[in-house]
């Protein structure tokens, strides 16, 4: 009897078990068929592009003939391109002084709007709603700002009585423009800022207070150490978009006057689109990807020295 019993549970619990295994695979296909239009578009618009640049960047390749395997002779005539290393001098110009200046008046912003204070939300929204400006309306936008005849920032600058510089139209003004241009849209990274700023303990600050320190001591002690994660995020994302700065110049200026705005990402895309040189351009896309690559990992590496996470002992 007692056998008996025992092959039935034994055999309940074979059921039980093929039961649930039958369970978890139906639980399986069904996630996989519904992740499968992400995935699907994964394959088709992302992987796939991705490794056939890798593949074209070693060939010839301008659409109307089938790719030629040319090995590493796009790289080498790169090396040999002088437009391709003044694009290249432009574009770590433009990220040299952009990024540092973009996150410090981004950061310097969401300080006072952390502050409590009449129509804060009324500010919040003013400052945030140029980051929603499409990036053409917006290169329009400030090509009459720029104007030299009628420009408003001529006219403001003429009727103080100081000189007003060619902006777009000179080569030794055009990268400042587009510079002064990238703090119109730092409403974005102020919203992150802001979050992160809003995150920090006020315990901490009524210990400082109460320790004696002033508004700049509680500031480089307290404030910016807490918030350092935030700043190294919106650092990198600013480096990656900075590399890849494209949209204004090509709108604007197209590269003038004389290469003097002709950054990378504009100079592929001329090879690329205009030119129909896709292995060539698919070099220089490969080059851009392993440049923002190193750039980020250098400076995630020398993060260690200046960045506090709250869960480190």
């Amino acid at each position: 009897m007692s056998f008996s019993n025992e092959a039935v549970s034994l055999r309940g619990k074979r059921k039980r078990i093929h039961v649930n295994r039958a369970r978890l695979r139906r639980n399986r296909i069904t996630g996989w068929l519904f992740i499968s239009p992400w995935f699907i578009g994964f394959l088709a618009f992302a992987l796939f592009p991705f490794l056939a640049s890798l593949y074209y960047s070693f060939t010839n390749y301008d659409i109307i003939s089938s790719p030629q395997w040319i090995g590493l002779q796009n790289y080498s005539k790169l090396m040999h391109d002088p437009l391709f290393w003044h694009s290249l001098y432009n574009t770590l110009y433009y990220t040299v002084f952009s990024v540092p200046l973009s996150t410090i008046v981004a950061l310097c912003i969401a300080l006072l709007l952390n502050m409590n204070i009449r129509g804060l939300t009324i500010y919040r929204t003013v400052f945030y709603l140029p980051a929603i400006v499409p990036f053409v309306a917006s290169s329009v936008l400030w090509l009459w700002l720029f104007n030299p005849s009628f420009g408003f920032i001529d006219a403001l600058l003429r009727a103080v009585g100081l000189p007003a510089p060619g902006w777009l139209y000179s080569v030794h003004w055009v990268k400042p423009s587009f510079i002064l241009m990238s703090l119109w849209g730092v409403g974005q990274t102020v919203v992150i800022y802001l979050a992160g700023l809003q995150g920090v303990s006020k315990e901490l600050y009524e210990a400082a207070i109460i320790e004696g320190a002033n508004a700049w001591q509680r500031s480089i002690k307290i404030t910016i150490p807490m918030i350092s994660p935030v700043i190294l995020f919106n650092v990198i994302m600013g480096l990656i978009g900075s590399f890849q700065f494209f949209t204004q110049a090509y709108v604007m200026t197209q590269g003038g006057p004389d290469n003097a705005s002709m950054f990378f990402a504009l100079y592929l895309y001329q090879q690329a689109f205009q030119f129909l040189h896709l292995g060539y351009a698919s070099a220089m896309a490969w080059l851009l990807f392993v440049l923002i690559l190193v750039v980020t990992v250098l400076v995630y590496r020398g993060s260690s020295r200046w960045v506090y996470y709250g869960s480190e002992q």
